[in-house]
């Protein structure tokens, strides 16, 4: 399969050197040329989420260098966790899928191990790599993770210098080696934008091979298909019917992954982008007119996204906002919003979220009862709550225990450096 620009579809590359680029020559996002059907999941009805994502992203990576990799890189990738569990008190049908148990405790997990192991397998003998990536929380920590020590490569993570929690900064400048953590002062957009210039800059290419673990990476982003695939068949063959999902929005990659997901074939009715007060996405189903923002610093920081990279791709697959609006809906909710459905969700349900995953909840309770009671919702749960302590344990009145995985992370020191929000000293670190 090949993989077209978004800017000029006519420009395509296998997915080996899509996922090395990271980014289009053009500075458009990689798109699959075209969709692929996957009846065949139905005929795996036993199959282990990593035997999923084999079969799920088969298609994908079909006569490329690194389809006899596939396998592995699933079993490598897909080794924990992605239960869906019943949300018990309430009136209707839902259920949470629960995407936080990897090892930094978030979504973003699945993806960049998969796409760690996949840059892993295509630089032997082609020279170090430079993995540039920007994060508003939780993908930088995530791409850490996935390549400390991983030879061959070096990262170097930008996050808004005090706009992340106090264990996300942690787990985002814990690390060595090849590891480098960065903090700019200025929005997750300005880490962005510093990324995608340095990715199209010709004088730091000639001296540097540059990649992205953004979910602007085609190898992070297909990887999370895999766990709608997985959720929407388990609940076609308990209920007869598809699956709703309402997905915490920020850059928008892993709701591009469920739109995929859809658009691959999958039992799947309604997709509702959950944003925090970055509003940018439902101001555009209101007015019909894109007007991306500076983002403002909400209790959901990891979804402080004004401009989210991933727009341009669900452009490129609705480009008439008629057609987005029939498929898709888009939902914002305040931070005095979060703390309440932390606190209500908790009272009734015993269930403690994550602000990510209480814009979910909150979107989801403010659906009307009619269509609640019509579709089988899914609450997609982004991120630990033990990851925002300081938010949630005065709203809940409570401590939230600690997983070993963090609790790990968070006994080690500290590394970093302060830099402007500019493109020149970005360009005179990574030089140094």
């Amino acid at each position: 399969m090949l993989f077209a620009s978004t800017r000029h579809p006519d420009h395509t590359v296998p997915l080996a050197e899509a996922i090395e680029r990271g980014l289009a020559g053009d500075g458009g996002l990689f798109n699959p040329v075209s969709l692929p059907q996957l009846d065949q999941i139905e005929l795996a009805p036993h199959a282990t989420l990593a035997q999923l994502a084999e079969l799920t992203l088969a298609p994908f990576f079909a006569g490329d260098r690194l389809q006899s990799d596939l396998a592995s890189l699933a079993a490598e990738a897909f080794d924990f966790r992605a239960p869906l569990t019943p949300l018990k008190g309430g009136a209707e049908t839902v259920e949470v899928l629960e995407l936080f148990h990897g090892p930094t405790l978030a979504f973003k997990d699945f993806g960049a191990r998969f796409l760690a192991g996949s840059l892993g397998r295509l630089q032997p003998g082609a020279g170090p790599l430079t993995i540039l990536t920007a994060t508003s929380g939780d993908t930088g920590a995530a791409v850490a993770a996935a390549f400390h020590r991983r030879p061959g490569c070096n990262v170097v993570v930008l996050y808004p210098k005090g706009l992340v929690s106090p264990r996300q900064q942690q787990q985002l400048e814990c690390w060595s080696d090849n590891v480098h953590t960065l903090a700019i002062r200025g929005t997750f957009d300005d880490c962005q934008q510093l990324v995608k210039q340095a990715l199209q800059d010709e004088k730091l290419k000639r001296t540097h091979r540059f990649s992205s673990a953004n979910s602007i990476n085609i190898g992070r982003l297909l990887p999370q298909i895999v766990y709608y695939v997985a959720s929407s068949m388990d609940i076609w063959r308990r209920t007869h019917g598809p699956a709703s999902y309402i997905v915490p929005s920020g850059n928008l990659g892993n709701a591009m992954a469920c739109v995929w997901a859809r658009g691959m074939g999958l039992p799947i009715a309604e997709i509702v982008l959950a944003h925090n007060a970055n509003r940018a996405v439902p101001d555009l189903f209101e007015t019909g007119t894109w007007q991306p923002r500076p983002s403002v610093a909400t209790l959901a920081s990891a979804m402080d996204v004004g401009s989210p990279s991933n727009m341009e791709r669900l452009r490129a697959f609705y480009p008439d906002i008629e057609l987005m609006r029939e498929k898709l809906a888009a939902v914002s909710i305040t931070d005095e919003q979060i703390r309440a459905r932390i606190r209500a969700d908790f009272s009734t349900y015993g269930r403690v979220w994550c602000p990510h995953t209480a814009v979910a909840a909150e979107a989801y309770a403010e659906l009307p009862q009619e269509l609640r009671r019509a579709r089988h919702w899914v609450i997609v749960a982004t991120a630990h709550p033990a990851k925002f302590s300081e938010i949630v344990e005065p709203l809940i009145g409570q401590e939230v225990a600690i997983p070993a995985s963090l609790a790990a992370l968070l006994a080690l020191p500290r590394h970093s450096t302060e830099l402007a929000a500019d493109s020149s000293s970005l360009q005179r670190y990574l030089e140094s």
